[in-house]
């Protein structure tokens, strides 16, 4: 069965570097039609991608560079934005240029399209699957579900607590799990916020009486909120000179799973070191339908369902 990938994970594997070792091996994945991925080396003044595939040049035309190229519905700074990036193909064709070297013209569109048609429209909300970033934004974060096309991930589902902008949570070419939220259109919804655990799968890292790091999210009028993890975050009583995006060492006064509640008392800040927290995920099954964050004899109640009538 044929395996999709975000761009960027099949090109440091033996079977696929193999394939650029030699003619007779590049003859062979062209006659396979096995996808391939490598770096592009250049965008010519035509919108070709030059890409390196070691024994002779590939070539993929403006139109092979990806799907809505050609129909006009995709800007040609798709095609620009791949430079020095790897990309996936198939041989298309071997032939020679005008000056009788061998060279092979490649499409990336047509693996893309097989993707659309094989995986990404048979996915349905609540499938996990893997993702890399592609563009970092303050509504939030674009990433890659497959070769090279790319699905959204609005702010406010990246995780529980909250960020002003999506590189606070991550950074360019980072691979992460996302759900898939919601399907409108064809145009596929992600999530990955439930992926980071529940209210009590984060309370269990920490104990009362600790000092820990935290990092400063929100400053109110009735107190500062320190983010502990990703999806968990305490308050402290306000203190000057504290401000968002700040470091800082909290004591852990208190934690109440009821209310939902960790009482920190903040003991120092640091200004400028701020660096952005490891993720963990809790959950590694394939699917998930239900998605409960409040624990149980909490009364406030903080849920995800993932249906299939979500799809429209």
């Amino acid at each position: 069965m044929m395996k999709f990938y975000p761009e960027g994970i099949l090109i440091n594997k033996f079977e696929n570097i193999n394939s650029f070792v030699s003619i007779e091996n590049l003859e062979k994945a062209f006659i396979e039609h096995k996808i391939l991925e490598s770096k592009v080396l250049f965008c010519d003044n035509k919108h070709n991608l030059i890409v390196d595939l070691g024994v002779i040049k590939g070539i993929i035309p403006r139109d092979e560079a990806c799907v809505g190229i050609k129909e006009g519905t995709v800007k040609d700074i798709a095609i620009i934005s791949k430079v020095n990036k790897p990309v996936c193909f198939v041989i298309d064709r071997l032939e020679k240029d005008t000056y009788g070297h061998k060279i092979a013209v490649l499409s990336r569109k047509y693996v893309q399209e097989l993707c659309l048609k094989n995986y990404i429209l048979q996915l349905k909300p609540g499938n996990i699957i893997p993702a890399k970033i592609t563009h970092l934004e303050r509504f939030g974060a674009f990433a890659d579900i497959g070769c090279g096309i790319t699905s959204f991930l609005p702010i406010n589902t990246i995780s529980v607590s909250r960020i002003t902008h999506s590189n606070e949570r991550f950074y360019l070419d980072m691979d992460i799990r996302v759900i898939i939220k919601y399907i409108e259109k064809n145009k596929i919804y992600l999530s990955h916020k439930e992926l980071l655990g529940t209210w009590e799968e984060n309370a269990n890292l920490f104990s009362v009486g600790e000092t820990v790091t935290g990092i400063v999210r929100t400053v109110e009028n009735y107190g500062i909120f320190i983010e502990l993890t990703p999806n968990l975050a305490g308050l402290a009583d306000l203190k000057s000179n504290i401000k968002i995006g700040d470091s800082v060492s909290v004591y852990i006064k208190n934690i109440i799973p009821d209310k939902m509640k960790v009482k920190l008392i903040i003991i120092n800040s640091f200004e400028n070191v701020y660096t952005k927290p490891k993720l963990k995920y809790f959950y590694h099954k394939n699917h998930i339908d239900n998605f409960l964050y409040s624990p149980i004899e909490s009364q406030k109640l903080i849920q995800t369902k993932f249906s299939e009538n979500q799809i429209i």
